[in-house]
């Protein structure tokens, strides 16, 4: 019987992208035997080899490397040619797959969510939750929201947001332990620290001084690595917190946090919305993006700059140094290992 070339290609890339032959057989639903074949006839019939094959991991020979970039594009356009008549007569539909951090998740994306399922009835969105790294192929997610610089080439982003970092405590704490002026008075302070869920690091500070970016390591008594609790924490007088503007945003309104040395405040951490550069960017996925984007960039809290009114709607009422940026680039550099 003649080899289905377009199905070899599918097989291959999705062999390839999954790093094995088992996980790529079970996203198939074909028998692993039958994928194994595939690319054995595959091979054979353009006479090289594709892939390198240990019993731990198999990796793309140079003339594989060459033959994935033509099938992504083949495939590509293929799935471009079909979705542009398959959707002409109605919008977005299907399961979309998108992964995004907790507390982003929670204050910005979901109350909020009404709006994208009536511009998009068709879509159904299943989001993820959670502060750890995510990989795209083998989690089957098709987009997420990332914060800090993406170092995984692997990725297309689109920057759509930045947020502002302060430094904060509740006014029973301040009254016990005074208002720190500079970056010196923090020895005589606690903190409430948060700590890495991926490392267990305790994170440290970092402040602009002069320009210069400053690692502080703070003291404490309590450590979290919750977003909310970390929150909480500062709310019950415990410590000094640093912490995205976006999440302390309606208590430093009410009074019921104060800001304490904004002269030094680090630079914004930006905000992307990430897909995979290897994959056709499907309508759904397109309208997510224009839509979360359209979303971040009509928040105010979100733009990188210090805002004091409620300008987002969608938000409800020198040894070795970890810092909360580094931390987050870490996790991000994870999939370009």
């Amino acid at each position: 019987m003649a080899m289905d070339r377009f199905q070899a290609m599918q097989v291959f890339v999705r062999v390839v992208d999954a790093s094995s032959f088992s996980r790529a057989a079970d996203s198939l639903g074909m028998p692993r035997t039958t994928v194994t074949i595939i690319i054995q006839q595959l091979e054979a019939t353009l006479q090289v080899r594709l892939l390198n094959r240990t019993t731990r991991r198999i990796s793309l020979t140079p003339d594989g490397a060459a033959y994935y970039e033509h099938c992504i594009r083949i495939l590509g356009e293929v799935e471009e040619t079909e979705a542009s008549f398959r959707d002409a007569a109605k919008g977005p539909s299907g399961r979309l797959r998108v992964d995004v951090p907790s507390i982003i998740g929670r204050q910005i994306l979901i109350p909020k969510l009404y709006n994208f399922h009536e511009r998009y009835p068709e879509v159904e969105l299943a989001i993820g939750m959670s502060d750890r790294h995510v990989d795209l192929v083998s989690e089957a997610v098709d987009c997420v929201i990332r914060g800090g610089e993406l170092a995984d080439s692997t990725l297309v982003a689109r920057r759509i947001a930045s947020f502002k970092v302060i430094t904060c405590a509740a006014p029973k704490y301040l009254e016990c332990h005074g208002v720190p002026t500079c970056i010196e008075d923090l020895a005589h302070h606690v903190a409430v620290n948060y700590f890495s869920s991926r490392t267990g690091r305790i994170i440290d500070w970092d402040f602009v001084v002069d320009g210069q970016t400053v690692p502080v390591k703070m003291k404490s008594m309590v450590s979290v690595n919750d977003g909310e609790a970390y929150v909480e924490c500062a709310l019950q007088g415990i410590g000094l917190t640093q912490v995205a503007r976006f999440m302390a945003h309606k208590y430093l309104e009410s009074g019921k946090l104060i800001e304490v040395l904004p002269q030094l405040s680090p630079s914004p951490i930006p905000i992307s919305v990430a897909y995979l550069q290897n994959r056709h960017l499907s309508p759904k996925v397109r309208a997510f993006v224009d839509w979360v984007s359209e979303l971040f960039s009509s928040c105010p809290l979100l733009s990188g700059v210090d805002v004091r009114s409620d300008g987002c709607s969608a938000l409800p009422l020198q040894s070795p140094t970890n810092t909360l940026r580094q931390e987050i680039d870490q996790m991000n550099s994870i999939g370009a290992l």
